[in-house]
């Protein structure tokens, strides 16, 4: 990823000074390459250093965690100065980006940038999600306007190339400032987490149609290409489409997909999405339920023997086929609002803990091109932040509103079938969970906060009297005073 990162900001005419500790790989990289801007191959740190001009822009793209500041630390070594800037375009969490910034004041401008599009897409543009001092950003930001993919100005969908030395001409660039520290790479996890979810729902939808309607991989894989051309046209579903159509090249005549062990792995984003929701107490449940569902995957071993011991109904459906995968389709599409309105309900909370001033509309339209969760979807939602940037949950938007409206028959159809026919949905069910929870004027809170006062004297407030006033009940005798209770 980082060589087509160099190769990418080359095509745009920058010259590059490119190291690697293995200086074979160097040498190779460069006598392999020739890109317009030109790459300088360095055996060592000094000469990087050396070769840049100040201030100098130094991008780091190493495994997150210690070896970020290991990186950093034998950059300052080398001769990088306090008003160079050292960019960590990696998936590091955020609050080592705020501590590093604060860490190497002085001695450079330590700036976070999220990349998101694989390595096809740093190669031939990414999204770029930059955080960090705004000053550093005036210097960055021709680089990166010029390096990130470009989306259609009129209709917000991407425009292709996949043509080296030939970059993108005109358009819309998936790249904005979001914020001082941290919130380049704290965006780039919300992206990341809802990428754990939006891949869950496509794994469920594929789960439900192979279970409960018998489609072999092929036929799956038809009617992904056919949702692509509609609504949930997005990165995801096409490549969907092509894994799920691959020949098998050993068994011939089968496909890859049956051949694929099901067990995910996950490099933590997902799971620091998921904390930092629990944390800051918003109900991002269908992200962390996205991540459960890969841990359950990895128990492979013991899903194997349980599935000896365990029973459940054998799924069966007699019903119209094409009336179910409808229904799946809508029920895909519902659970990914949710998805969305949770992660951006998470970046709305975050921003107040941090002392961040967050374009919503603008996050979004980033995420219309080059990112793995790309999706035509993406517009409407950019759509709805222009409308009302202060919107406080995506599923009050008026288009999102009548979308569920149109569509929830539908997906309660499938998470009740999935529920009676023993086939694990938990992404779509949370999903649901979250929606009917959210639109719930009274939840069972009541009882629950009545238990706590009952066990833990916790306290509770009443309907009939204002907000923050709190009240405690001596319960083990029912006739003993109820007290209010201040200073809470």
């Amino acid at each position: 990823m980082g060589e087509n990162l160099a190769l990418n900001i080359a095509d745009h005419g920058f010259k590059v000074a490119v190291f690697n500790r293995t200086t074979e790989v160097m040498k190779k990289f460069i006598a392999r390459e020739n890109p317009p801007g030109g790459l300088v191959g360095c055996e060592t740190l000094k000469e990087l250093v050396a070769a840049i001009k100040k201030p100098r822009k130094v991008i780091i793209m190493v495994k997150a965690g210690a070896a970020i500041d290991a990186v950093t630390q034998q950059l300052l070594d080398a001769g990088i100065e306090s008003d160079d800037i050292v960019i960590d375009c990696g998936n590091s969490q955020w609050t080592d980006t705020i501590r590093r910034e604060k860490q190497y004041a002085g001695k450079c401008k330590f700036f976070g940038s999220g990349v998101s599009g694989g390595e096809l897409g740093a190669r031939f543009g990414p999204a770029v999600i930059p955080g960090g001092d705004p000053e550093a950003w005036k210097h960055l930001k021709p680089i990166w306007d010029a390096i990130a993919a470009k989306v259609d100005a009129k209709t917000g969908k991407p425009i292709e190339t996949a043509q080296p030395g030939k970059p993108v001409i005109g358009g819309v660039p998936c790249s904005a400032y979001i914020g001082p520290n941290g919130a380049g790479h704290y965006v780039k996890m919300i992206h990341n987490g809802i990428e754990y979810i939006d891949m869950q729902l496509i794994g469920e939808a594929y789960w439900l149609m192979s279970r409960l309607l018998g489609m072999s991989a092929t036929e799956i894989g038809k009617v992904f290409a056919a949702w692509n051309e509609g609504d949930l046209d997005s990165y995801l579903i096409q490549i969907t489409a092509d894994i799920l159509q691959q020949p098998d090249p050993v068994h011939k005549g089968e496909n890859l997909v049956d051949y694929i062990l099901d067990t995910a792995g996950q490099k933590g984003t997902g799971k620091w999405t998921s904390v930092n929701a629990l944390d800051m107490g918003i109900p991002a449940n269908a992200i962390a339920e996205a991540v459960f569902a890969r841990c359950l995957s990895a128990l492979k071993d013991e899903r194997v023997a349980a599935g000896k011991q365990l029973t459940g109904p054998t799924p069966s459906y007699s019903g119209n086929r094409q009336e179910l995968i409808n229904a799946i389709r809508d029920a895909l599409y519902c659970s990914k609002i949710c998805a969305y309105a949770q992660g951006f309900q998470l970046m709305r909370e975050a921003q107040k803990e941090y002392n961040w001033k967050l374009n919503f509309a603008e996050i979004a339209s980033i995420f219309r091109g080059g990112c793995i969760i790309r999706a035509r979807f993406l517009q409407k939602i950019t759509d709805a932040y222009t409308r009302s940037a202060d919107l406080t949950n995506l599923l009050l938007d008026p288009y999102f509103n009548q979308q569920i409206q149109n569509a929830q028959t539908n997906w309660r159809k499938v998470v009740g079938l999935a529920a009676t026919n023993g086939i694990p949905a938990p992404a779509f069910m949370s999903a649901l969970s979250y929606y009917d929870g959210y639109r719930s004027p009274r939840l069972p809170a009541n009882l629950l906060q009545g238990q706590r006062d009952y066990f833990g004297a916790h306290t509770y407030e009443r309907t009939d009297n204002p907000r923050g006033k709190f009240f405690h009940l001596d319960w083990p005798e029912a006739k003993r005073p109820q007290l209010e209770v201040s200073g809470h």
